[in-house]
């Protein structure tokens, strides 16, 4: 479970979920506030007002209108039956009804008319009521009609329901873009905690994704893919250097032990020779050179160990690294005419820190092993490069190459993959380039065969700086 990611989700409910309730909150009472102003109440209430004033202003219109007819004070409009088609719409609606009698306005409004029926008369008495009823019927249905209208869309409903799907949307979408930074702030924090897990358990060759971000998370990251690289490159150093004391001190040992027995068989074979009858002598010469050959060759195996096991004396100092890998060459390339040699030296000229003997050896060893791998009609390139951080040296042949097997025990002593080698060369080379704060790897050919690497510190504006061996 991602705890940062929920912990950051959390935090985020906690500090909107209150605001938002109270912001909910204080809105509805304030539009609860405004709507009970509303003038559409007011409306309402006019609009039944205005009807009860019309009705009770029109029955006593009529109930005046009746009392002047029974007092005599208005004469009646005849219509009779003969002259129908005349009738004035009232009269014709009211003659065809089943009342004896209706009050009504007329047409022009401002008036009342009376009717009633004598026989087959209508009679017909019209008064001024000094209002137009149809105007208060006209403003009536108006105010009824945005009563209702107001009453079907209920706006205050309305707004408060819009408002809050609103705020809920726009809660929803903060918490869905909350919900994504977190992950992705979380999600290499995991990664880089699960790394870090790893390294502690002993798995060095633990590397987090590449981070496609450059801020501090980033940053991190590569940090983390650095510093676990170099953990590993000084492990494998550390090793490999443990390892080596510890063939020192076997051939130590058995340079000692060989070297006491090699000494009395030399001249115990030379008293032999010198004491032997003559007639045989010539076959005891050539026994004797038999055995003096091959204690001379025990002899120099015995001194190679010798050199392995001592501890190269060093004296650094600043060093010309193009000079050094054209002194090598011109001096080498004299014992190896059948080889062509280039070389493609960087224009800075670089300075490194360095023992100008344990160079020299270092690059004489890859060089010899280069041309017996390159052999007659092969080539050889040399070639120099720097950045901030170390002196680059190259050594490219056009031999076979190194199988994955040379690769992974490349620099182990006594393991040789050429005829007649002890294994010793880039050992010994490997630890005098440890020693002078540098390293051998090997790397890519360029010209289809092997190639190493020399890794030396650097001088920058007079510091030395130690290379990353990587």
């Amino acid at each position: 479970m991602n705890r940062l990611r929920n912990r950051l989700i959390l935090a985020f409910l906690a500090a909107t979920l209150a605001p938002l309730g109270v912001t909910l909150f204080v809105t509805a009472s304030l539009l609860e506030q405004s709507f009970s102003y509303d003038s559409i109440s007011e409306l309402d209430e006019i609009s039944k007002s205005l009807k009860k004033t019309g009705r009770e202003l029109y029955e006593r219109a009529c109930a005046d209108l009746k009392n002047d007819i029974r007092h005599g004070k208005l004469e009646p409009t005849r219509y009779a039956a003969a002259e129908r088609s005349g009738w004035p719409a009232e009269a014709a609606e009211f003659a065809a009804s089943g009342e004896a009698e209706r009050c009504v306005p007329s047409g022009q409004g401002a008036r009342l008319e009376y009717l009633v029926k004598h026989g087959s008369e209508i009679w017909s008495y019209s008064t001024d009521v000094g209002v137009r009823m149809d105007d208060i019927s006209r403003q009536y249905r108006r105010a009824r009609a945005l009563v209702e209208l107001h009453q079907t869309h209920d706006m205050r409903r309305g707004i408060t329901k819009l408002f809050v799907v609103l705020a809920a949307a726009i809660w929803l979408l903060s918490l869905a873009l909350v919900v994504y930074l977190s992950h992705r702030i979380s999600r290499p924090i995991g990664q880089l905690t699960e790394g870090l897990s790893r390294l502690a358990a002993g798995d060095l060759g633990t590397r987090l994704p590449e981070p496609k971000r450059n801020d501090e998370v980033g940053r991190a990251m590569q940090a983390f893919n650095y510093m676990a690289g170099q953990l590993e490159q000084s492990t494998k150093r550390l090793v490999y250097l443990t390892q080596l004391a510890s063939w020192q001190t076997l051939a130590r040992k058995m340079a000692h032990e060989v070297k006491n027995s090699l000494t009395p068989i030399r001249l115990t074979v030379e008293e032999m020779m010198a004491r032997h009858a003559e007639a045989d002598r010539s076959f005891m010469e050539q026994a004797a050179q038999i055995v003096v050959e091959e204690v001379e060759s025990l002899e120099r195996r015995v001194q190679a160990f010798s050199r392995f096991a001592a501890e190269p004396p060093v004296n650094p100092m600043q060093i010309d690294v193009n000079a050094v890998v054209e002194e090598r060459i011109a001096f080498l390339k004299t014992a190896h005419p059948e080889i062509a040699y280039s070389l493609r030296l960087t224009e800075e000229r670089p300075k490194a820190v360095a023992d100008p003997d344990l160079v020299r050896g270092i690059l004489t060893n890859l060089l010899e092993n280069a041309a017996e791998a390159a052999g007659e009609g092969g080539r050889i390139l040399g070639l120099t490069s720097a950045d901030e951080a170390r002196v680059i040296i190259e050594v490219h042949d056009s031999g076979p190459g190194l199988s994955e097997q040379a690769r992974r025990s490349l620099f182990q002593p006594t393991i040789s993959f050429k005829k007649g080698g002890m294994g010793l060369g880039l050992s010994i080379a490997r630890k005098s380039a440890l020693a002078s704060g540098g390293d051998i790897v090997p790397v890519k050919g360029e010209l289809g065969g092997a190639a190493f690497r020399v890794l030396l510190p650097v001088v920058a504006n007079g510091v030395e700086t130690r290379p990353d061996r990587g």
